[in-house]
């Protein structure tokens, strides 16, 4: 069952470094989702995609999965309000209500995800 585990513990840092990635090669897709009052929407979508990417290089070092995946719940809970909010806007950032509805389960399931990454790999 740890082989399990261990794909999985691969499976999301491979999601959150393209994820990172995308941050940057894609910002005017990322930018909407940052609430109008922050200043400086680039710069938060560039630092959120470097947190990404650093958790998920973190979550392959085993001395630091722990650490990364309190990280990625950590990360996932700041992102829901924006992403709860998405699904009752007017005009939902990601394009539409449907895509804003399919989207939100999966920070819940990004955040159970690394909870079950956080218990069953890791030092």
């Amino acid at each position: 069952m740890k082989i399990v585990w261990k794909v999985a513990n691969v499976l999301l840092a491979l999601f959150l470094i393209y994820a990172g990635i995308q941050h940057f090669l894609k910002p005017a897709f990322y930018e909407p989702f940052v609430p109008s009052f922050l200043p400086g929407k680039t710069a938060i979508v560039y630092t959120s995609g470097v947190i990404e990417i650093v958790l998920g290089v973190l979550l392959l070092i085993p001395k630091y999965t722990k650490l990364a995946a309190t990280g990625i719940i950590l990360l996932m809970l700041i992102f829901l309000p924006i992403h709860i909010s998405d699904v009752f806007s007017d005009t939902p950032a990601i394009g539409s209500h449907e895509a804003a509805l399919i989207r939100l389960p999966f920070q819940f399931i990004f955040m159970l995800w690394a909870y079950a990454i956080r218990r069953f790999c890791g030092s």
